[in-house]
């Protein structure tokens, strides 16, 4: 067995102990920034606000009020973590939407300008690998 390998034997990295433990922490992670971008379109850009921000895009205005219920609820969902893989799959079509519709046009880089879809196209991913991996630890439900 190589030095890094006994670190991590040592660690307990790859054993399904710490899988679950990471499974719940990247499962908190991802239902704390929906529940922060829920939050951000209802009490600072407002609902209207996000509406109108939507039609500028080509969706329709009232798509704005579905993407705050899926992000709050999502949010949720994950945080409790019920039904983890079905509602992180649920979700990554909105990040899809910021990816292509909000951020696209504004190259890949996050630093760009208003924003590229390097950030949005990254928490899409993560959303998979948590569908893929599962609630973990503390989760409500498989």
């Amino acid at each position: 067995m190589s030095a890094l390998n006994a670190i991590t034997a040592f660690l307990g990295l790859g054993t399904p102990g710490a899988i679950a433990i990471g499974a719940l922490v990247l499962r908190l992670a991802l239902g704390g920034l929906f529940l922060a971008h829920a939050y951000l379109k209802f009490f600072v850009f407002t609902p209207a606000g996000a509406a109108g921000y939507f039609a500028s895009l080509g969706v329709p205005g009232w798509f704005a009020y579905v993407t705050i219920a899926a992000e709050t609820l999502g949010g949720l969902a994950l945080i409790a973590g019920f039904q983890t893989s079905l509602v992180a799959l649920a979700l990554i079509p909105v990040l899809l939407g910021a990816a292509i519709l909000a951020h696209g046009p504004n190259g890949f880089w996050f630093t760009n300008a208003n924003g590229g879809w390097e950030y949005p196209a990254f928490w899409a991913l993560t959303l998979l690998v948590q569908a893929m991996i599962g609630g973990g630890a503390l989760a409500l439900t498989k």
